[in-house]
């Protein structure tokens, strides 16, 4: 009786482990799923395993298959950022849609190379945590605000000297300039705000108009300091309607990086006025 149950039970588990099923990245490997993502490599066209894809706001966190596909298992109701990380790549982020958690979405990173210079990958909050709900995004901020001015040291060799620098700014949310508002980022009918300003070791350098993603500000040579630290700083914008106290515009950004060349497919920001 004992050796018959034993045959019994061997069987069973022979059938199991048959028909496992692996979960990755919240896909099953023998599950067939329409509107899954995929992360690929951006020249090869090579889908990319094991890359770290996060959505701040919700608290999300998954990782690619060995297909480099990926779900989006949590609702998105308004725009929000998506970050992916991958050793080797350089940090990438996106503005995602409502409702791009039951839409395919590819996502293309890019190698880094040796000149890159990774400023800073972590989501930041800029104001003063006072913002309406018709601000761009707001129903998407993540966290408290770290106050109205952001400072980051980086290192900057000279080895690359004689190649323009650009400040890449991955994803930018909550702007509510007049440029915003025309653009449909922002609901705000009762104020505007100044756009946020860009500073490279204290000398201003751009203004930022509207939310997006990948905006590229060229780094005026005269002011960076080669083979030592340099600090870019972001200072938010200001509601102009406000008379009784100064109110910062609360924005979030995410993955400040430096890259030497240029890239043709990537938007320059062209964006200073000395005005501001």
């Amino acid at each position: 009786m004992k050796k018959l149950f034993g045959m019994i039970l061997l069987i069973v588990m022979s059938y199991t482990t048959a028909n496992a099923t692996v979960m990755q990245a919240g896909i099953s490997a023998n599950e067939t799923v329409k509107n899954y993502c995929t992360v690929i490599d951006k020249f090869s066209r090579k889908p990319v395993p094991n890359a770290k894809i996060t959505i701040p706001s919700k608290n999300y966190t998954a990782y690619s298959d060995i297909n480099g596909h990926f779900e989006i298992k949590t609702p998105i109701n308004s725009q929000t950022i998506l970050a992916v990380e991958k050793n080797n790549y350089k940090p990438f982020s996106m503005t995602i849609n409502r409702g791009d958690n039951i839409r395919p979405i590819v996502v293309e990173i890019e190698k880094a190379n040796s000149f890159d210079i990774t400023v800073d990958s972590k989501l930041c909050h800029l104001g003063d945590n006072n913002y309406s709900v018709y601000s761009a995004n707001s129903g998407e901020f993540k966290g408290t605000a770290v106050g109205s001015i952001y400072n980051k040291k980086f290192f900057i060799s000279g080895v690359n000297s004689s190649k323009p620098h650009y400040l890449v700014i991955g994803s930018i949310i909550g702007i509510d300039t007049p440029e915003a508002r025309r653009v449909g980022q922002s609901s705000v009918t009762t104020s505007f705000a100044t756009p946020p300003i860009v500073y490279l070791n204290g000398q201003k350098i751009a203004v930022i108009n509207v939310n997006g993603d990948n905006q590229k500000i060229k780094l005026p040579k005269e002011l960076i300091k080669w083979n030592q630290n340099n600090i870019i700083t972001i200072k938010a914008g200001i509601n102009l309607m406000q008379t009784t106290r100064v109110d910062f515009d609360d924005i979030e950004f995410m993955n400040l990086s430096i890259e030497s060349g240029y890239d043709s497919t990537q938007r320059i920001s062209n964006r200073y006025h000395s005005g501001y």
